[in-house]
């Protein structure tokens, strides 16, 4: 069977194999069926990488948005000052920019039973973050997996939450570990967080353990509980446990509350304008 794989076909050793693969298109080689340029080669990721030349600008449609672009605020940590909703996924690639990382923590199929038969589609959990101190966490479902894929980035990014780092021990040199313990649950699953001396590493499941180094911890003991099999609830566990740990009052955060305009209120008057400077392609809509 080994002297057919070379015939004019270029079919393959094995029958119905993809012997000439990357020859023509789909590895039909130069036979019949052959696709040709039509072939597989330009797909994928080199496609998406050209969309994003021409991206078009963007255009803003909240006022979080427009004082951002506008340069009126200056960092993300104002805007959690406030618990200002986050409803553009721009706004944090403003503040951030290419220092965010996304991981594809797990994409599962999932179905719906129809009159026709059953609708498979995608469900992608995506984390984000820039291992200093920010991180989130997206879920997306789609029909195909590279739509919930980036859609999950995008709900990922404007659910990015600060993450208080600390010490164990003597205050010195930089924050490397969680400031005390957390607990986060999700479903069954519980898992609790818990300060390390520097050199200790992060001791945690391969799920957590990820979600931890993006979010910039660097020693840190870990104890959970539950179904852990279930990916999904086990790294929104790890997510809430995060997100709580700047609702930990510490001594350090005793002093007394200087109370301030909201950005909103404070630049009332330019959010009453339509533009500033240049205008525009497009419209904003009130």
């Amino acid at each position: 069977m080994a002297d057919r794989g070379g015939g004019e076909g270029g079919r393959g050793g094995f029958g119905r194999g993809f012997g000439g693969r990357g020859e023509g298109g789909r590895g039909r080689g130069e036979g019949d069926r052959g696709r040709g340029d039509r072939g597989r080669g330009d797909r994928g990721r080199g496609r998406r990488g050209g969309r994003d030349k021409d991206e078009e600008p963007w255009v803003p449609c909240t006022k979080l948005g427009r004082l951002v672009q506008q340069g009126k605020i200056k960092s993300l940590e104002q805007i959690y000052l406030f618990s200002m909703p986050v409803k553009e996924y721009q706004i944090v690639e403003a503040f951030l920019g290419t220092t965010v990382k996304d991981e594809v923590m797990k994409i599962m199929p999932v179905q719906k039973q129809t009159r026709a038969g059953q609708r498979t589609r995608f469900k992608a959990f995506v984390c984000v973050g820039d291992h200093n101190g920010h991180v989130g966490l997206g879920v997306k479902c789609a029909k195909e997996v590279a739509t919930s894929i980036r859609g999950a980035i995008i709900l990922a990014k404007m659910s990015l939450v600060p993450v208080r780092r600390g010490y164990w021990g003597n205050k010195l040199g930089k924050v490397h570990t969680v400031p005390a313990k957390v607990t986060g649950k999700c479903g069954s699953v519980t898992i609790r967080l818990i300060p390390a001396p520097k050199g200790a590493g992060i001791v945690a499941a391969r799920v957590p353990k990820k979600v931890l180094q993006m979010a910039g911890i660097e020693d840190c003991y870990t104890a959970s509980k539950g179904n852990r099999k279930t990916l999904g609830n086990f790294v929104k566990a790890t997510f809430n446990a995060l997100a709580k740990t700047y609702g930990f009052l510490t001594p350090d955060l005793w002093r007394e509350t200087k109370y301030q305009k909201q950005p909103v209120q404070e630049f009332t008057d330019l959010l009453a304008k339509p533009y500033i400077g240049a205008a525009p392609k497009a419209e904003f809509a009130y």
